[in-house]
């Protein structure tokens, strides 16, 4: 009705009221009859015409309209909701670095480290509505920016990192512990940890298993990611005669990085190169697109008023003519 919804429709059960009205006013008219009698009409063709008889009749529809308007105003109209629907992702991710010297080697382009930063940052940018965090490690661990939305600050502290930052090592378990920390008291229904390392743990702190137990405690996923091509990669030995490129065995723990996937129910990846690395990241952020749906919907207007003036209005009028121009003479 009228393109509106109505806050309390149920006003509308007094427009009932009108079929007794009508029938009474119908049964009046009928039984109406004349209280004098005259023997000729000569004497009222001397008096002016006034209004056709019928017009007594529009007081009674003003009374009605009056009561309509006023009923449809006590029914709170109000404009109609208009409702929008989008896809918004919100995820809290904590990006687990390794920093050790290992990091260096030069399979990738221009070389690990520098290839893991870039392809982080192009995921941080690709994930507007996530709360993105990021932890380095290698013979110790800390946590280089916390969860922030921030991407300008992240990505200015990602370009700020570098080998040799912190005593060497492969602290895996340490640094998936600082990371779950991170996590843990966050309210987010979607919590992620992407691990990226080329070693085999070395630092016996904080045990690889026994951190994923805990991010399994805690309802943390943990997608796994060991970089590094198969075999042997160039890597840059300090010498007296300058940095000298030579062939290094990767060593990948795969098996431990596999086993804290599959705990926490998240993915192992191998990269061995700058675009499987990059298809990686592609694959966990689709992953991760975890999509909730929500409505936005405009402000509700309350209507009423326009209607109670024009039911006020009729019924004065009504009032007005009813004791003015129609006026009864006792």
């Amino acid at each position: 009705m009228f393109g509106f919804e109505f806050a309390d429709a149920g006003y509308f059960w007094i427009l009932l009221v009108i079929v007794p009205m009508v029938t009474w006013y119908v049964f009046k008219e009928r039984g109406s009859h004349a209280d004098l009698r005259f023997s000729s009409l000569q004497l009222f063709r001397q008096v002016k015409g006034g209004a056709p008889a019928w017009t007594r009749h529009a007081l009674f529809a003003l009374r009605l309209a009056g009561l309509f308007f006023l009923t449809v105003a006590l029914a709170r109209p109000q404009s109609s909701n208009s409702w929008q629907e989008h896809e918004s992702e919100g995820i809290d991710i904590m990006l687990a670095l390794d920093i050790s010297t290992s990091m260096l080697a030069r399979d990738f382009t221009p070389d690990r480290l520098e290839a893991a930063k870039e392809v982080a940052t192009k995921f941080i940018l690709e994930r507007p509505r996530d709360r993105i965090g990021l932890v380095v490690f290698s013979g110790e661990s800390f946590t280089q920016s916390p969860l922030t939305t921030d991407r300008a600050v992240l990505i200015n502290v990602m370009k700020e990192i570098k080998s040799g930052m912190i005593e060497d090592g492969t602290a895996i378990g340490l640094g998936l512990s600082n990371a779950i920390n991170r996590l843990k008291d966050s309210p987010s229904k979607s919590r992620v940890i992407i691990l990226l390392t080329d070693g085999v743990n070395n630092r016996t702190t904080i045990a690889p298993i026994t951190a994923a137990e805990l991010a399994k405690t805690f309802g943390i996923r943990v997608y796994t990611i060991g970089v590094g091509t198969m075999g042997e990669a160039p890597y840059p030995v300090p010498t007296d005669f300058g940095i000298v490129i030579q062939p290094v065995a990767v060593e990948i723990d795969e098996e431990i990085l596999t086993r804290i996937a599959d705990m926490t129910g998240g993915k192992y990846f191998r990269a061995t190169d700058n675009q499987k690395l990059e298809q990686i990241y592609g694959e966990i952020d689709q992953l991760e697109k975890s999509r909730i749906e929500v409505k936005h919907f405009s402000k509700k207007n309350e209507k009423y008023l326009p209607f109670a003036l024009a039911g006020l209005l009729l019924l004065l009028g009504e009032a007005l003519v009813r004791y003015t121009l129609f006026r009864k003479i006792p």
